[in-house]
């Protein structure tokens, strides 16, 4: 039999918009001994973890805990779990995943509605508003930030909004959550899902979610299909959650002190997301944000003075991503191609209308940090001119280097404290 060698993958620096390189913390804890789903430690730790979510959501949310699946599947439970057949939904979209919202919608069986403005703008809330007086949903589905246009969409006035007209509010943090401010309570909040592996610093595999007793209550109210038994022509059976794995009220009693068996825990993935959790609050929520502000300032001068041109509204751009437009003249895949192969470096490219006109580059989680900023400022520089972009030398890098020299920021890995909060304990 041929030997067959153990995995080694390359050696990379994320620096796209998701997934990123993770915590070193994050990669030990998930290799700790696994045990049964009932032991008293794994009961701990996920009591533990479900406090940690809370100071990270900013919420006292009694139910907050994970999905075990990428993002997207705390989407998926929120939304079935949430949406009755004939229930009108809608969706302010600005880039690709309010589409998805969208998609995932449609797929519960609602009535969705849709608004849309450019992508690299963001929703004003008078036009939400006079489509829920116009709509009159019972949901309002919206992404905070959408990677595919990098913009960040502000939820602060909309919860009023919402709570005004008696419509729940449910948004996907996934790309934002601990980049970028949220804060569920305050906001009005019902429903709120996100993902590891963008500003938490983990590998995508487990989904945070948080649902408020307004949003409980609803699910709760849900007809579930008991021992498998249901009466033929049953009028409640169009009520019921369609889906086993994503029925939130059994996710619920699952996590909650009943612990009903639904499925196997994730072992793996439960100590990573605590862990990400864990690091944030060690070096303190504001803290991380900030952090996150100060790489994506950087790298957003960085690539300005290099000449390139950012795409959309700057204003409402997410910390922990920025688009900038492919030069004319540059193959832009071809491009990225020997950013990875020449420097090990990974930046994104984009969907939809943005498709070969852009590069995404991320500052996230692990990576918000100057010497990562500044080894891809480096090795941007060079693939352009190798390319034939004209291109000032070392420019993008000495004004990267600027915005941390005013904040203080120092050369180390982590400067403002992540890489000695990686290395922490758990």
């Amino acid at each position: 039999m041929t030997a067959i060698p153990p995995i080694e993958p390359p050696a990379r620096l994320l620096m796209g918009p998701g997934p990123i390189s993770a915590y070193p913390s994050v990669l030990r804890a998930m290799s700790s001994t696994l045990v049964g789903q009932y032991d008293p430690f794994m009961t701990q730790a996920m009591n533990e973890t479900q406090e940690l979510y809370r100071q990270v959501w900013a919420t006292d949310n009694d139910a907050t805990m994970l999905i075990d699946g990428t993002s997207r599947s705390g989407i998926e439970a929120a939304l079935v779990s949430l949406i009755r057949p004939g229930d009108r939904v809608l969706v302010p979209v600005f880039g690709r995943f309010g589409h998805l919202l969208a998609e995932i919608a449609e797929r519960a069986l609602a009535e969705v509605h849709t608004i849309e403005v450019p992508w690299g703008q963001v929703v004003p809330v008078s036009q939400i508003e006079e489509a829920i007086v116009r709509v009159k949903p019972t949901l309002l589905a919206l992404v905070q930030g959408d990677t595919s246009t990098t913009m960040n969409q502000p939820l602060d006035e909309i919860g009023a909004v919402c709570a005004k007209h008696g419509v729940l509010f449910y948004a996907d943090a996934t790309a934002s959550i601990a980049g970028n401010e949220f804060l569920a309570d305050e906001w009005g909040l019902d429903a709120a899902t996100a993902g590891l592996q963008k500003c938490l610093g983990g590998p995508s595999g487990s989904a945070p979610i948080t649902l408020s007793d307004r949003a409980v209550e609803i699910i709760r109210s849900r007809t579930r299909v008991e021992a498998g038994i249901r009466e033929a022509g049953d009028e409640s059976a169009s009520d019921f959650i369609r889906s086993n794995y994503f029925d939130l009220g059994m996710i619920l009693d699952y996590w909650g002190p009943r612990r009903l068996n639904h499925h196997t825990e994730a072992t793996s993935m439960l100590y990573a997301a605590r862990e990400c959790a864990a690091v944030l609050l060690r070096e303190g929520r504001d803290n991380v944000i900030n952090r996150h502000k100060l790489a994506g300032a950087a790298m957003l001068a960085g690539v300005q003075a290099l000449g390139l041109e950012v795409f959309g509204d700057v204003a409402h751009k997410m910390n922990n991503v920025v688009a900038v437009v492919i030069p004319e003249g540059v193959a832009g895949d071809p491009a990225r191609q020997d950013m990875l192969d020449d420097f090990g470096i990974e930046i994104g490219t984009s969907f939809g209308p943005l498709h070969g006109k852009v590069w995404r580059i991320g500052t996230m989680g692990y990576n918000a940090r100057k010497d990562a900023v500044l080894t891809t400022l480096v090795a941007l520089e060079a693939v352009l001119r190798r390319h034939g972009a004209s291109v000032p030398i070392g420019g993008g890098v000495e004004a990267a280097a600027d915005i941390f020299r005013a904040a203080g920021a120092s050369d180390a890995p982590g400067a403002t404290g992540a890489a000695d909060t990686a290395g922490a304990a758990a």
